[in-house]
């Protein structure tokens, strides 16, 4: 292996351009749909990864991007309280990382074990998915979140399905790299059709200049707005425990050992803050980059450096922001249609995985709880405006399902059985 670590430049730099086209789709989809700017989360992703690197010294070669279970989050919050106040919640959910990795430090992996369990990760994760169903619906009909139409429903359908169909076809039959870059095959053949029926504005992308400043946005913290976001880093949090564990398997190396947990927590902490420093979304380990490892067999940490660098630059071409920004609506309605899906699946094979036993009223209790909290809309508090406190949605479901695992009977079974592997 440590032949693989003294490639030519020229071949790094190819890997990391080819590590940042298959992270692409779903790196800049995560902005556009929250409305955020799509250069900066460019940037982020980039200087994340780079700050991921050096914590974790340079050790693990994995891609820092734009995280999916924030999205109804920051929607929310972008409504309620602003982007500077979002972007100050996003900023305290980098801490929650970087004080898990303290945390791991100390008491070990099994802290996360207990608190964050099947159990309750499973759920939470099922809830953002289906949370973020209607987001889907509603784009792929050419409709705003509150129903109001953008685009003719009729117009819609033909750029959405054709879309989803693409996205569904290349996951499922695609070859080789392609088989990776199921987003961009949609985005592409959707973009096409838009471009057919004349709704994507192309005015826009004329007007743009080439080189432009992304559009950096200053956090201001507002603690309503940390205590709507804050929870919901729970549990990206275990996928990035999840991811570093595959790409462990893949290369053949323990990184919970090397460079340790703490650190790579650490990492990703310091990525999620440094984004909401600068306007940009939360960041997480990327499973189609480590997919793309496991099928050239390129371990060579240096080559996320190169795909980081690719991205930064990419940020600062402005027709291409522009040309991002012109997607219409329907477009990643189709494809969020199963990637919303996607990850609701993920939080079912959470609990079929490992095996939790629904017959018990335990793990029923704390299942069937954090679902209707966390879909159904339950609100506790006393409003949901900028003058109140109040707790909705992933947020709300995520800080019950801790609580009630930690406070009814039987809360040690999460230790696994003898020679099973972790539970996360």
């Amino acid at each position: 292996m440590q032949d693989e670590f003294n490639d030519p430049l020229w071949r790094q730099i190819i890997s990391g351009a080819q590590m940042l086209f298959v992270a692409f789709g779903a790196l800049v989809l995560m902005p556009l749909i929250t409305g955020l700017d799509p250069n900066v989360a460019l940037f982020t992703a980039g200087l994340g990864t780079l700050l991921f690197q050096i914590v974790t010294r340079r050790q693990v070669p994995v891609f820092l991007a734009s995280s999916f279970a924030f999205i109804t989050p920051i929607i929310l919050a972008k409504g309620q309280f602003g982007l500077a106040a979002t972007m100050g919640g996003v900023m305290a959910a980098g801490f929650v990382y970087t004080f898990l990795g303290f945390a791991v430090k100390l008491k070990g992996t099994g802290f996360i074990d207990r608190l964050l369990p099947p159990v309750v990760i499973g759920p939470v994760i099922i809830s953002i998915g289906l949370a973020m169903a209607p987001i889907a619906a509603h784009m792929a009909m050419g409709r705003a979140e509150d129903g109001s139409e953008l685009i003719h429903y009729q117009t819609a359908m033909m750029i959405s399905m054709p879309a989803l169909l693409t996205t569904l076809i290349v996951a499922v039959f695609g070859k080789g790299i392609f088989r990776l870059v199921p987003i961009i095959a949609g985005v592409l053949v959707g973009f096409g059709m838009a471009f057919y029926f004349g709704v994507v504005d192309t005015a826009k992308i004329a007007a743009a200049p080439w080189f432009a400043m992304p559009h950096f946005t200053a956090p201001e913290f507002n603690w309503q707005a940390i205590l709507f976001i804050v929870p919901v880093a729970l549990a990206p949090a275990i996928e990035h425990i999840g991811g570093v564990i595959a790409v462990g398997s893949v290369t053949g190396r323990d990184y919970l050992k090397k460079p340790g947990l703490h650190r790579t927590l650490f990492g990703d902490g310091i990525a999620t803050t440094a984004a909401g420093l600068l306007g940009g979304p939360p960041n997480t380990t990327y499973a189609e980059v480590t997919g793309a490892v496991m099928l050239t067999k390129n371990y060579n940490p240096k080559i996320m450096t190169w795909a980081a660098i690719f991205a930064i630059s990419l940020a600062f071409v402005g027709k291409f922001g522009a040309l991002l920004q012109s997607i219409p609506v329907p477009v990643m309605g189709g494809i969020l249609c199963l990637l919303f899906g996607s990850i609701a699946a993920v939080g079912m094979n959470t609990l079929i995985r490992h095996q939790v036993d629904l017959s018990e009223a335990r793990n029923l209790v704390i299942v069937s709880v954090t679902l209707v909290f966390g879909i159904g809309g339950v609100l506790i508090g006393t409003g949901m405006g900028p003058e109140d406190f109040g707790l909705k949605g992933i947020a709300l479901c995520a800080i019950v399902a801790i609580a009630l695992n930690l406070i009814l009977p039987g809360n040690d079974s999460w230790k696994h059985k003898k020679g099973d592997g972790p539970v996360i």
